[in-house]
């Protein structure tokens, strides 16, 4: 099953490769951005400086503000991936791809990860062969709030496995997720219809589907400065996106009363 189809990007910049003795982590960092390149230089910054000296690749979804020339004045050091369009959620696949760290993490053009949780986040996918994606403890905005899926994740009813660390779940936070790169592309990555929002379970179904274990590990810790002003369209957006997940993955019984649930929902949203 391969559902992220190559159509080839434009151009790439790579950084230098550094000798044995200053070989980073066996993460790589893959972003995915469109026009966002001052949020990006905040999440770079914060990347750069981790301890894991992981590789870092940004995917650039044929951004129109600038955001490639700040990438080569600002962050030579930095891999670019440049599409010829907009791919969505698609662009992470094509940044895996590009990447040959046998574990991949992925952050948003707003959210970093904590020193330290890359190193753990290897050391869990090393111990455990059959790990395919954890899924990280989100702490949000300056203050550090806990995101409230960490507590949806943490007592996931599928509960522990012996040969998996932490909870077993399905679904996880797009920018907080460590993949292991054969796991991610053995299920195909994300599925090419669903392009943005609530875009994950499908691939936690997929790799579940697999064989492949997916977890949350609190002690693995990413940060997500999201913009605060709404943005129009996110609810219709992703109530369609769990719509076809049900449909093109789920029981026919589940696919009709998740379709009802929606459309109640989306009656009541005022948007």
């Amino acid at each position: 099953m391969n559902h992220a189809a190559h159509h080839g990007p434009t151009t790439t910049r790579e950084r230098p490769r550094p000798d044995d003795a200053t070989r980073p982590a066996p993460v790589g960092i893959v972003i995915a951005t469109r026009d966002r390149r001052a949020s990006l230089a905040v999440t770079l910054r914060h990347l750069l400086a981790l301890p894991e000296r992981p590789e870092v690749l940004v995917v650039d979804n044929a951004s129109t503000d600038g955001t490639r020339a700040m990438l080569a004045h600002d962050f030579p050091q930095v891999r670019v991936l440049a599409l010829p369009f907009n791919r969505g959620a698609l662009a992470r696949t094509h940044g895996v791809r590009a990447l040959d760290t046998p574990y991949v993490a992925f952050s948003d053009d707003d959210s970093w990860w904590a020193p330290g949780s890359l190193r753990a986040a290897a050391r869990h996918l090393d111990a455990h062969p059959r790990l395919g994606l954890l899924s990280a403890r989100t702490l949000v905005g300056p203050a550090g709030t806990a995101d409230p899926l960490n507590d949806l994740l943490a007592d996931s009813p599928l509960g522990t496995a012996t040969d998996l660390p932490g909870t077993q779940v399905l679904g996880f936070l797009g920018c907080a997720a460590v993949a292991r790169r054969t796991a991610y592309l053995d299920a195909g990555g994300y599925h090419p219809l669903l392009f943005f929002g609530a875009e994950e379970t499908l691939l936690a179904y997929d790799l579940a589907a697999r064989g492949w274990g997916v977890t949350h590990c609190p002690d693995v810790v990413a940060h997500h400065h999201p913009d605060p002003r709404p943005r129009t369209g996110r609810p219709a957006v992703v109530r369609r996106n769990e719509l076809l997940t049900a449909w093109l993955r789920r029981p026919l019984p589940y696919a009709l009363a998740r379709t009802r649930a929606l459309t109640a929902d989306a009656r009541r949203d005022p948007h």
